[in-house]
This record gives structure tokens, C-alpha cells and sequence, in this order.
């Protein structure tokens, strides 16, 4: 008996104190400096022109709770939190009952966050997962609910959320996904848009109608429960046919996602804009998207690549900067948010060779070094045996240029020049232009086994486009408040990390990719598009047996281009034709209205006519001349050593 009126007893005291507790805790926030909810986790994205090209939450677009749909507001309070109004921001039996039964079935599938706690969370745009985060959606649960009525929550929620495809606040989900404002939304679109929350990327109609579909019954049969509306009613908006648009309010591109999310991410990794984001009255973001080349760049691929599974993704950059002015995750938004271009790393090719020459260059080769192209078994640590392959079986049984090399993307030549160098050459020479991907320093490594970001292998590019600077690929130029006040802005990091004499030597050494002189007994891998042409770019293909990559270049701009399948399928034949005529089209519609530029020869540098295939200096007699390019004191003379081979044969 003693025992149970001391529980009785502790019981009392432990209820006052939480009453106690909660009467200081609710009276401080009430005291508390008032949030301003309109504002908060409202942002709006700005291209290089500073043209508005996506927009959440901000003023204009809020809409009032009495202009909503009445079937929305149901939909919503019966699937999320129908004691909302009856609650003061946490319901706690809700609380108990997820506990138990999380605990009871050792998983964490029944959440109780209210609408309130929902809302606070929505305010930090999600940025991290502590739990001092935590605490603070606590805290700002707790002024919401102490400075606003329940129908000014309800409103900032709805207006705030994220309905899926970057839509966030239901007047520009109402918009995009059916063409009509949130005040006229049918019981049956209401229900269909109320499910997408939960899981965006699950529950859009647009990514997975079927599962949408059953997430529409599920608030659809809680809304006959709650009385809300009658059985008859719900049967009638589940078979009612919807028709969804699609469509975005200000720029019309499916793949801008793509680009939106990676300014998010971006976004994240800047530490000043969490901690002060509820106090800026919204955010401007200014990036260094160019709609035009994002425009033509999907273009593009919606024309050329097949319709079927195998994906793409392709970068646009600024060399000089690091800017990505245009990027494509994937074919279709819509079907997959994942993000190929920053997400993905895929084995990168024959893309890895420029690398590699250019640490060539840098020790003592020239446009004029040889090696015998022939089938070879190198033999390296632990008595290992490698033994590469020439695409199509293609050997030339003689000494080749490395322009020649670089041509014809010729294997032997790489593991070569690779083994010559030593393996940790190429390895230090790829971090040194920016790439962080994990790469091992073995033989296969010059043929482009290594994994490495289209994003990565953008800006490692950039270094040769832009004579010799590091650069780091960004996509935020700026970030403001609502007032007008700077939060940050990118300043500029470019290191020099290359010599500008090799890199204009290696520029030019990668033009012979689809130079009709160096055909011999190969084709140089790009020959095909040469009549397709208008400027000069420095050039380079990347194929594996599951990627393609075309990688190409002028002081204005970078086009990286991948295609494969994401279950790593194997490609068939008639498939690496898609990343090449992407990146031509692409580079050839950006320069339609402007000017391509190239680059001027270092004082020392010179010009030297050249036998395409040997290297060797032409003659009055030699049957083709290359103008190739030699730091002085480097230019090849017919007695060179490098070319007795060719002895038996003048």
C-alpha cells in the first residue's frame, strides 16, 4: 500500500512540475522576439543575368488559408495531424502511441510530428540532422504556437512545404502539377497532391503514379473516417482521371532541377546561411546558371538520346571560373531526382589520357616522342603480368607520335608512357588539377578504369582550357536576404597549376582527334564529326564497355558528356554514338551567336612542320604535314634517336 501511494504520490508531483514546466516554457516563448513566417524558407534562384528562374514561398506567391482548396486543408489535417487544433504544438498521445509501437516492432515507421513541428522544421529547409536542430524546432514549434493563431500556421505550412519537383508552397504545386490555382483543387487532385509530402521523390504522380495513386487512397479512406467526406465521395475522386501538366511557372525545362538540386547542395555546405537563415526574411540566390546552354543542352539529349533505360549527364562550364553554366542529371526529372553529374562516378576511359600526357609534357616528351605500337605484355611489382588492347585490335607495328597516339586513343602508347613515368605520376598530375576521386596508381589507370564525377572531370579539364589553373566548380555566385543584404559571395580560387606553354601544346595535341591527316592505318576517334565543325575545339573520347564520354573544349567554355546504363549494363555498339553528337550539337548551338576563340602561342613555343604519323620534321618529299608544336630547344631533327627505327625504311 505504502509503495503505491508513494507512486501516486510521485506521480502528482512529476505532473505538476511539467505543468509548471510548461507554463514557464510557453509563457517565454511567448515573451520571445515574434518570427516573421512569410518570409522564412522563402528563396528564389537567379541565373548569370540575374533572371529569376525558380522561386518558393516568396510573398507574391503565398496564398491565403481562405483561398486554399477546403478539400486540400481536410486532406491535409486528416492525414497529418487531425488533432491540430486542439493541440499547443505537440500531441503527446500521439507521441506515446508512436513510441509504442516503434518500440513493440523495433523499427521507427510511425512518426507524430504535428503540423506545427512539421512547419518549424520546414523554416531550416532541412540543412542538417542534429540534436541541437532538433531542439531548436523545438523552440520555434513552441513561438509558433504562443505567436500565431492556428489558422496563420496552417497557412505558413501549406505555403511552405515541399510538394516534389522543387515546388514548394501548394499554390505553385497547384500550379505546376495540374495548371490551376490552389483555390480550385478538386477533391481528387487535393488528395493526390496532400500524399506528395510525405516522400517526394516516392509519391509524385509524375515519378510513380501507382504508388501516388495508393498514397491518395490512404487520405482519401482517413477522410471518410474523420467524417470529413462521404464513402460515395472518395470512391468518386479515386476514378475521377486527373491530368497533370507538368509545368513550371517561370522556366520551362525539365532537367532545371537537376540544377536546382545542386545549388542546394551547394547551399548546405555554406556554414553563414543556416545559423541566420530564419532572420533573413528570405533568401536570393544568384548562380551561374545560362539558361541558354542549359536550354540547349536538354534539347539535345531529348533529340538524340534513344527512348529506352540508358541515361546521361552532361556539365557545361566556365573554365575560367569554375562556374557551371549548364548541367544534366539525367533524362528525365521526373522518372529519377538522382543526380548523375555531381552524384555519380563512373570509370572514366580513354578521358583520362590528357592527364597523362600532359605529366608527359612536363617530363621531357614532346608532339614527336614515339613507341612502337604493338601488342605488349608489361610485367610490373609481384612478377604481374597486364596486357592491353588496342580498340578494334588496331596496331600500327611501327613507332607513332604521341600526337598520333592521342589521335587514335591508342592504349599501348598510354600504359607506355604510363610505366615510363611511374604510376603515381598520373595520380598526383589528376589531384593536382582539383579531382578528389580515389584513384589507384596501377597500369590500367591510364586507360581510364578509375571512377571519377562528370563534374570533377569538368573542372580537372578546366586547368588545360584556361592555360593552367585550378579552378573549383560552383554553381552560387551570391546569396542575399530579402533586404537586399549580401549573406556571401564566391571569391574566386584559382590556382596556377600547370605551365601555359604545355597546356597550349596539349590543346593543340587534342585537335588531332578528328584531324583528317592522321589517317593511317587507324582513324583518329573523332573524324566522324569533323565536317559537323564550325570551330576549334581541343577534343577528347572516353570509352569502357558500360561509359562513354566525350570531353571537349575552348578558352570559353568546357562540354563534359556521359552516357550509360545506371545498373552499369554493358553498352552495345550503336549506343556510343549518343555522348558525341550531345556534345557536338551542343557546342556548336552555343557558339551559333558567338564568337569561339583559341589560343595564342607562347613566345616560347614554335611551329614545326612534322610528319602526322612519325613525328618526324617533313621533307619537300613527305606525303603529309602537320604543323605541331615544340617548347624551344624541344623540336625534333631527323637524326634524332627516337626515330632509328625508322631507319630501315628511308
Amino acid at each position: 500500500m505504502k509503495i503505491v501511494k508513494r507512486v501516486v504520490k510521485f506521480i502528482v508531483i512529476m505532473s505538476i512540475l511539467f505543468m509548471l514546466l510548461n507554463v514557464f516554457v510557453y509563457t517565454y516563448a511567448k515573451l520571445s522576439p515574434k518570427i516573421q513566417i512569410k518570409s522564412a524558407n522563402s528563396f528564389a534562384l537567379y541565373d548569370k543575368d540575374k533572371q529569376m528562374f525558380f522561386q518558393g514561398s516568396e510573398s507574391k506567391e503565398w496564398i491565403n488559408l481562405e483561398e486554399i482548396s477546403p478539400y486540400l486543408v481536410d486532406a491535409t489535417l486528416s492525414i497529418e495531424d487531425k488533432h491540430f487544433f486542439s493541440h499547443h504544438g505537440f500531441d503527446f498521445l500521439r507521441i506515446a502511441k508512436a513510441l509504442y509501437i516503434n518500440i513493440t516492432s523495433g523499427s521507427k515507421k510511425q512518426g507524430a510530428s504535428t503540423i506545427s513541428q512539421q512547419y518549424a522544421k520546414n523554416l531550416f529547409l532541412d540543412f542538417d540532422k542534429t540534436w541541437q536542430r532538433k531542439l531548436k524546432e523545438m523552440w520555434l514549434t513552441l513561438k509558433l504556437e504562443t505567436h500565431y493563431s492556428k489558422e496563420e500556421i496552417l497557412e505558413g505550412y501549406l505555403n511552405t512545404i515541399n510538394y516534389g519537383h522543387g515546388m514548394y508552397g501548394i499554390e505553385n504545386a497547384a500550379k505546376y502539377y495540374f495548371n490551376k490555382s490552389a483555390t480550385n483543387l478538386s477533391l481528387a487532385e487535393a488528395t493526390m497532391l496532400t500524399g506528395i509530402p510525405k516522400s517526394p521523390s516516392n509519391y509524385s504522380p509524375l515519378v510513380n503514379f501507382d504508388l501516388a495513386k495508393s498514397r491518395q487512397l490512404i487520405i482519401l479512406n482517413s477522410m471518410v473516417k474523420n467524417k470529413m467526406i462521404t464513402q460515395e465521395e472518395a470512391d468518386l475522386a479515386y476514378l475521377e482521371e486527373l491530368n497533370f501538366t507538368g509545368k513550371r511557372q517561370y522556366v520551362n525545362l525539365s532537367t532545371i532541377m537537376y540544377y536546382q538540386d545542386a545549388v542546394i547542395k551547394e547551399l548546405k555546405t555554406i556554414s553563414s546561411i543556416p545559423s541566420s537563415y530564419l532572420d533573413t526574411g528570405g533568401l536570393k540566390i544568384y548562380t551561374t546558371l545560362d539558361i541558354n546552354a542549359q536550354t540547349l543542352l536538354e534539347e539535345n539529349v531529348k533529340e538524340i538520346m534513344p527512348d529506352n533505360t540508358l541515361q546521361t549527364a552532361a556539365i557545361m562550364m566556365d573554365p575560367n571560373t569554375g562556374g557551371v553554366i549548364a548541367l544534366i542529371g539525367g533524362r528525365d526529372y521526373n522518372a529519377s531526382q538522382f543526380n548523375r553529374a555531381i552524384q555519380a562516378k563512373r570509370q572514366v576511359g580513354s578521358t583520362m589520357k590528357p592527364y597523362l600526357y600532359y605529366s608527359a609534357l612536363e617530363n621531357g616528351f614532346t608532339s614527336s616522342t614515339t613507341f612502337t605500337s604493338e601488342e605488349t605484355t608489361f610485367t610490373f611489382s609481384g612478377n604481374k603480368s597486364y596486357s592491353p588492347q588496342n580498340y578494334n585490335a588496331k596496331y600500327g607495328h611501327k613507332p607513332i607520335s604521341m600526337a598520333t597516339a592521342i589521335a587514335y586513343s591508342e592504349n599501348i602508347y598510354a600504359v607506355k608512357t604510363h610505366m615510363f613515368l611511374g604510376e603515381n605520376s598520373l595520380v598526383d598530375m589528376a589531384k593536382r588539377v582539383g579531382i578528389t576521386a580515389e584513384l589507384d596508381p596501377i597500369p590500367s589507370l591510364a586507360l581510364g578504369t578509375g571512377e571519377i564525377s562528370v563534374l570533377e572531370m569538368a573542372a580537372g579539364y578546366s586547368a588545360f582550357a584556361n592555360e593552367g589553373y585550378k579552378v573549383k566548380p560552383h554553381f552560387i555566385t551570391k546569396i542575399e536576404d530579402g533586404y537586399g543584404n549580401i549573406l556571401y559571395e564566391y571569391k574566386e580560387e584559382k590556382e596556377a597549376v600547370l605551365n601555359k606553354s604545355l597546356t597550349f601544346i596539349l590543346n593543340n595535341l587534342l585537335t588531332s582527334t578528328y584531324d583528317t591527316d592522321f589517317i593511317d592505318y587507324n582513324y583518329p576517334t573523332a573524324v566522324g564529326i569533323k565536317a559537323r565543325l564550325t570551330n576549334k575545339y581541343a577534343l577528347k573520347s572516353g570509352t569502357t564497355n558500360t561509359d562513354n564520354w566525350y570531353i571537349g573544349y575552348t578558352p570559353e567554355v568546357v562540354t563534359t558528356v556521359w552516357v550509360g546504363y545506371d545498373n552499369n549494363q554493358a553498352l552495345e555498339v550503336s549506343e556510343y554514338k549518343y555522348a558525341q553528337n550531345i556534345w557536338v550539337n551542343s557546342m556548336e548551338d552555343y557558339f551559333k551567336d558567338k564568337e569561339a576563340t583559341w589560343y595564342t602561342m607562347p613566345s616560347n613555343v614554335v611551329g614545326i612542320l612534322v610528319e602526322p604519323i612519325s613525328g618526324k620534321p617533313a621533307t619537300e618529299s613527305s606525303p603529309k604535314k602537320k604543323v605541331m608544336y615544340f617548347i624551344k630547344g624541344t623540336d625534333p631533327s631527323r637524326e634524332d634517336p627516337v626515330f632509328d627505327e625508322y631507319a630501315t625504311t628511308d
